[in-house]
């Protein structure tokens, strides 16, 4: 009887552990199996785009984006892969601000240019975009190191979220009036690379009156632009200081101050600070060295109003010792909301935007590609009316630079570095008082807006 119960109990203990063992072997094949199916169940996770009606929205946050380029880059390439798939534009009143739409409705993709991040990230809009690039298998090595690099600079410090994806590369050329230029017999500029000193020389010649109608000889977007061809960033990213007092930045104030004393650049009634306007509709700037994309689009739209004016593009200028590079590469970027109910069709609208089509279309009409994909250069401007005939290829001479750090501060005290233009050109300010006040007006700034926004 001993003998039978020890055997009973023998054989109930083996089946114990071997029932044991088998659920151990389930649970480990269980979970083998989930990290070999992951992608099969992410993949049901998601909706994939066009499976259903979908109508998704679209702000701009800040950057110049017309909405001939919307409509050419974006919405109707989307379209016509996905007809079932919409994307409306939001277009608030011109006064309102990013934070006043931002908290009253909810954009499903949002494009900002470099100069918002730190502003949008303020509000909770942004979405971490990492898990949504592991799950939609989103390859970023496609992507421009310059460009990708400066996205995960922005929160290298913090969290380390992927905020944006870079939809192109806006950088500078040096646009000009043939017409200017031909009427006072000056010969254009090359495509090459010119320094400093030589479009000083040029701009000093068409800078005149001429019939009542006063000629601007160039335009360079005064400190703000002239520090793009340097990487110059504005405020210190480990004191929080004013970053202006340095031999780089008073390099820049002090080619600033020459452009202002060229005879005539600035007006007797005190004019002195000349932009887009001026050349593009009133067509009296010969010279301007800007964004490409501040440019493209708005004088295609001014070509589809029936406005045209004989103008080419060369390569944007440096100082001699920095010929071979061009100014800062700003990143335009597209985001997800991270209150949107379309999270995952927002996504793979984006990732079909950064496709080889996707970036062709950009850079067919005028956008530099965000991708690393050199034969997409070659058809640059090819379907956009505005660029036919011009020397395209002038905006690939010279090595764009990275962009500077974008401080969380910058965009309010960027109004600072205007002010010292201004002091510059009109006020009387040598460089060195010019630099010495606005260090001064933006520390107390930083100050202010620690109490303000927070200490970034």
């Amino acid at each position: 009887m001993k003998k039978l119960t020890l055997g009973m109990t023998v054989l109930l203990l083996l089946a114990i552990l071997t029932a044991c063992t088998s659920s151990g072997k389930n649970e480990g094949q269980s979970s083998n199996s989930a990290g070999t199916d992951s992608p099969a169940k992410a993949e049901a996770e998601f909706k994939k785009l066009g499976d259903e009606p979908v109508t998704l929205t679209f702000f701009s946050t800040s950057g110049t984006f017309p909405d001939v380029e919307f409509q050419t880059l974006i919405a109707d390439p989307i379209k016509k892969k996905y007809p079932n798939v919409t994307i409306e534009r939001i277009k608030p009143a011109a006064s309102t601000t990013n934070e006043e739409v931002l908290s009253t409705h909810v954009p499903d993709i949002i494009y900002s240019s470099s100069s918002s991040h730190q502003r949008i990230i303020r509000t909770g809009a942004y979405e971490d975009l990492r898990e949504l690039i592991k799950r939609h298998n989103f390859d970023v090595s496609r992507i421009k190191p310059i460009l990708w690099d400066y996205i995960k600079d922005i929160t290298k410090d913090t969290g380390g979220e992927i905020y944006a994806i870079p939809f192109n590369a806006n950088q500078h050329v040096l646009y000009y009036n043939k017409d200017i230029f031909d009427k006072f017999g000056i010969e254009y500029p090359t495509d090459k690379q010119l320094t400093w000193d030589q479009v000083l020389d040029i701009a000093a010649k068409l800078t005149r009156t001429e019939n009542g109608i006063h000629y601007i000889g160039l335009s360079v977007d005064n400190l703000t632009g002239l520090a793009k061809g340097l990487g110059l960033p504005y405020v210190d990213r480990k004191t929080g200081k004013a970053a202006l007092d340095t031999p780089e930045w008073r390099r820049i104030f002090e080619l600033n101050k020459r452009i202002f004393e060229i005879p005539g650049y600035v007006t007797p009634d005190g004019t002195w600070n000349w932009g887009r306007d001026q050349f593009m509709k009133d067509q009296v700037i010969a010279m301007r060295v800007t964004w490409l994309a501040n440019m493209v689009g708005p004088l295609e739209e001014l070509r589809q109003q029936g406005v045209e004016f004989n103008w080419d593009i060369a390569p944007a200028p440096n100082f001699e010792d920095q010929l071979g590079k061009t100014r800062e590469a700003q990143i335009h970027s597209l985001s997800v909301n991270s209150q949107s109910k379309h999270k995952d069709e927002a996504f793979q609208i984006i990732a079909e935007i950064l496709s080889d089509e996707g970036q062709r279309i950009l850079s067919r009409n005028g956008r530099v590609p965000a991708i690393i994909n050199p034969e997409l250069e070659k058809e640059y401007g090819l379907d956009i009316p505005v660029l036919q005939g011009k020397s395209v290829q002038n905006v690939f001479i010279g090595e764009p630079l990275q962009e500077h750090y974008i401080h969380p501060y910058e965009l309010e005290i960027t109004p600072r570095l205007t002010e010292a233009a201004e002091d510059l050109a009109v006020n009387g300010l040598d460089v060195n008082s010019a630099i010495r006040k606005a260090t001064d007006a933006i520390n107390k700034d930083v100050e202010t807006l620690k109490t303000t926004l927070g200490t970034p």
